[in-house]
């Protein structure tokens, strides 16, 4: 197996890469654990002290859950895994407290976390709207879990497609024909078809338009593989931590196969 770095979205964070000579199988292993496996910081208990706004406590809550936090994988145990089996402790819970006074609209960045690296992705993120003399008072917890509990936990997505081979003959007849029908961006600047050009999205824009000028095939070997996070973790660590938890489990796996012999 090789992997190699194809793009970055800078807007989306989105990172694709080209794994070669896998599975599909596997691939889509890769894929579940990224979204379901890898542990994130979300809030999960919600104590609230004021609730003047015109929502229910249970919907504040709720969003507050849905809140993505900046997590620190090194510095926190999941819950079930912590000396403290369970009871709750620094080593596996954040608190997180937030006081606000209307009129305004309350913002995620207005969580005051006691550790500074556990803070909200998206300071704009609105959570409720106050009105002149309402109130909102909460203090939250806030621990490791997967995605796979709540999609709360999830750190982002993941999506794969074959490889597309690409073969250009600029020689047809018939792409004068399609040209109309064709992307613009998919031609150079002398007006020729460029298969380099032909990426992303515009490979199913093309494909069998003109398939005497352009023909797609897949290679079912090679996968195109996208990650996109939603900001807790970076796709390194998304990455990496799915990698780390695969290996875990295909170990398991075969230490009890071998002792159900």
């Amino acid at each position: 197996m090789t992997l190699t770095h194809v793009e970055t979205d800078k807007k989306s964070g989105r990172e694709t890469f080209l794994i070669k000579d896998i599975t599909p199988a596997f691939a889509n292993a890769l894929r579940r654990t990224i979204i379901e496996s890898v542990p994130t910081m979300a809030i999960d208990e919600v104590e609230i002290v004021k609730n003047g706004s015109a929502l229910y406590d249970e919907m504040v809550a709720h969003r507050l859950g849905l809140i993505p936090l900046k997590t620190d994988l090194k510095g926190y145990t999941p819950k079930d895994k912590c000396d403290c089996q369970g009871a709750g402790c620094a080593k596996c819970t954040v608190q997180l407290t937030l006081k606000a006074k209307g009129p305004c609209i309350v913002l995620a960045e207005e969580l005051k976390s006691k550790d500074p690296k556990v803070k909200p992705v998206f300071p704009d993120m609105p959570i409720v709207e106050l009105l002149k003399g309402q109130e909102l008072e909460l203090e939250c917890t806030a621990i490791l879990g997967r995605g796979n509990e709540h999609i709360k936990w999830s750190p982002g997505t993941a999506w794969y497609a074959y490889e597309p081979v690409i073969t250009v003959n600029n020689g047809s007849s018939k792409l004068a024909e399609c040209k109309d029908r064709l992307p613009p961006q998919i031609f150079d600047k002398s007006g020729k078809v460029d298969a380099k050009l032909i990426t992303g999205q515009l490979v199913d824009a093309v494909d069998g338009v003109c398939p005497d000028a352009i023909k797609i095939e897949r290679n079912p070997k090679n996968f195109l593989f996208n990650v996109e996070p939603w900001g807790q973790l970076s796709v390194r660590e998304m990455v990496t931590t799915a990698f780390d938890i695969l290996a875990e489990r295909f170990t398991e796996f075969d230490t009890k196969f071998g002792e159900a012999k």
